[in-house]
């Protein structure tokens, strides 16, 4: 059986991942809250852990994997966007109940556009209130809980270990966590378990009076209700690591003391795009919907290209998002899904593939890998470690099948349409024009020089028949 080596955040190593239960292996990683679409920084962590999903049911058997990934759909930020879009005296609830289920599907979607499989199991925080709340009642009864003016506060002074994930000293996390200074905290650092909610929101029956659950408290009861007070793997991005992860294993082990909460923690790294942090006053955010269907001037990005950009750095190191890294990889992954249209579905994965997975995710090495299978024209291999890797399904996308296309006559005739809106000052048939070319998947140029048409990977030439 090939070894499979983690890095583990919390040891600060790669260890050799030893199942607690080799007939189950366990894997919960924190998912989307549900108010909004999944912006392209979302869509890394459940790339990533995606692939170790599929290395886990390649390596272990798909019926002894059990891989969980919540939504988190009660929250301040959804309540404030409900709020926002309902207005005084509307209904609050109701409209959190449609932007949830909206935002839910558009994430699924959006997910299995990139190729992502669903998870075994993927809880809503509000189908598990009761567990919460006992969990809750555990930590009151060990002494590691209080209730203050109808909040519930974890008593982070309770647990001896808490920053050792992190690493961070007391003055760093109180800085980190931008903690609420409240006057019935013992402790600055003590975090919310439970808090009152209004008529208007979102609320539920506890021993502490209507209200609804603090975020860190969510994972912790699905976690334990679905894999128990020990399971192999929690993943998540390194932006959870403090407060949200910390806070987790404080509240986890101290209400199941006899468990180890999660063994090995897993963390990816941030995104970038176009080597900057990626922000709307910079203009250069985009949600995972916006690629997929083109914005602005941008020709839409299939899936896989997104997915094949992602997998071209390490999940342990900083990623930058690039056009140009998309053009590059759409046109990789054209020639070989050219070759792997000849192969076979009976293949299995090149080992080398398998190995560069099964060391900490190493997914550079793995795509250096494809192209020697690509280069040595091992068609079998290259097909089904394209699957593998979730690169390729059943068929060539349509996408990546289309013949190529002189876009010659279409670059002259947009320079002739330019000329002619700069001088009458009536640009309607060249935004016509470019308009149709960018729907198509087009790349579109315009300089004082000339016109340049690029195919995007997204290019679909069908989409330019009759174009007059």
């Amino acid at each position: 059986m090939t070894t499979i080596k983690l890095y583990n955040t919390r040891t600060r190593a790669k260890e050799v991942l030893e199942p607690l239960d080799p007939g189950n292996v366990r894997m919960y990683v924190c998912g989307p809250t549900v108010y909004d679409r999944a912006h392209l920084g979302n869509a890394r962590p459940v790339i990533v852990f995606d692939l170790l999903y599929r290395l886990l049911r390649h390596v272990h058997g798909p019926d002894h994997v059990t891989y969980v990934r919540n939504f988190t759909d009660v929250d301040d930020k959804i309540n404030a966007r409900a709020i926002e879009n309902v207005g005084k005296g509307g209904d609050v609830n109701a409209e959190i109940a449609r932007i949830t289920a909206e935002t839910t599907q558009w994430f699924l979607d959006d997910m299995a556009a990139l190729g992502a499989l669903e998870p075994d199991a993927m809880p809503r925080a509000t189908q598990y209130i009761p567990q919460m709340i006992a969990m809750i009642e555990e930590l009151i009864a060990g002494g590691h809980a209080y209730e203050a003016e109808g909040h519930v506060l974890f008593a982070v002074e309770s647990f001896k270990d808490y920053g050792k994930l992190s690493g961070r000293s007391v003055d760093d996390m109180i800085a980190g966590a931008r903690v609420e200074v409240a006057p019935y905290k013992r402790n600055p650092m003590d975090f919310v378990l439970w808090k009152p909610s209004s008529d208007d929101l979102p609320g539920w029956d506890s021993p502490w009076g209507r209200g609804r659950p603090g975020w860190h408290i969510e994972c912790s009861a699905m976690s334990h209700e679905l894999l128990g007070e020990s399971f192999d793997i929690h993943g998540g991005g390194n932006d959870l690591m403090f407060p949200h992860h910390e806070n987790e294993i404080a509240q986890s082990c101290c209400a199941h003391p006899e468990g180890d909460f999660a063994r090995i923690w897993m963390h990816n790294e941030m995104l970038q795009v176009e080597g900057k942090k990626m922000s709307k006053s910079l203009g250069n955010f985009f949600t995972v919907h916006d690629l997929l269907e083109g914005h602005d001037d941008a020709p839409p990005v299939p899936g896989e290209v997104i997915r094949f950009v992602f997998l071209s750095t390490h999940y342990r190191k900083p990623m930058d998002w690039t056009a140009q890294k998309a053009r590059e990889g759409g046109a990789t992954l054209r020639k070989w899904y050219a070759q792997a249209a000849q192969g076979r579905d009976d293949a299995a994965p090149c080992k080398a593939v398998v190995d560069a997975l099964a060391d900490d995710l190493n997914t550079p090495k793995a795509i250096t890998s494809l192209h020697r299978l690509s280069h040595a024209d091992d068609i079998p291999a290259l097909r089904a470690s394209l699957r593998f890797l979730g690169l390729m399904g059943d068929s060539v996308p349509r996408w990546a099948a289309a013949p190529e296309v002189d876009l010659s006559e279409h670059e002259k005739r947009l320079f002739e349409a330019r000329q002619i809106a700069m001088e009458s000052k009536d640009f309607t048939e060249l935004d016509r024009l470019k308009a149709a070319l960018v729907a198509a998947g087009v790349e579109v140029r315009m300089s004082k020089a000339g016109v340049e048409l690029i195919p995007g990977p997204g290019f679909d030439p069908a989409r330019l028949e009759g174009l007059s």
